[in-house]
């Protein structure tokens, strides 16, 4: 589990948005960004985090880097005073783009932050990548994560899975946890 001492960002004023650009993400950043992708979901402050949910880290050095690696994928970053302040990958997958590793330091949640990065990734894809439908997943339990895609313009599909194990994305401390597939046409 990662602590939030690990990142100093602290936030006292309302951030201006329009100042944070997507930048591409490099190999040498893999383990920053695994750990800001724990300490969002599952470390100690934030609205995002699951710890009441699910324990273990949510991924980890060696995943992200195969992500990085891969050719159709994109990973890209933003930063705040040169702390790494979100992270997002999307990749294409046949006609539509998947999107994964969304992550807002938990110092910045609330701010508006992850509204400018999902969007800019949607632009980004839509012109760069050619597509214009948008796949995620979500732990279904997570209502208020549901919500905030929700008013982003995601769908649920009704395409609901188990909770999947074999992916290493951490440990069920309730029985019964699902994944929910979002999508979001442009």
């Amino acid at each position: 589990m990662v602590s939030s001492n690990l990142f100093n960002t602290l936030v006292s004023s309302p951030l201006n948005i329009e100042c944070f650009y997507l930048r591409k993400a490099h190999h040498q950043q893999a383990q920053a960004i695994a750990d800001l992708i724990n300490l969002t979901y599952r470390g100690e402050s934030g609205w995002t985090r699951e710890t009441h949910i699910i324990g273990g880290d949510r991924t980890n050095r060696y995943e992200i880097e195969m992500a990085l690696m891969n050719p159709a994928a994109h990973f890209f970053v933003t930063y705040h005073d040169q702390s790494l302040a979100s992270s997002i990958y999307v990749v294409k997958e046949n006609a539509h783009a998947y999107i994964g590793f969304f992550s807002v330091h938990p110092s910045l949640q609330g701010m508006g932050l992850g509204k400018h990065v999902l969007a800019q990734t949607e632009i980004f894809a839509t012109e760069t990548l050619g597509v214009n439908k948008f796949i995620m997943f979500v732990v279904s339990q997570r209502q208020e994560l549901m919500a905030f895609y929700e008013r982003r313009g995601y769908l649920r599909t009704g395409q609901i899975d188990a909770y999947p194990l074999h992916m290493g994305i951490g440990v069920p401390k309730v029985s019964g946890l699902t994944i929910e597939y979002l999508e979001k046409i442009i």
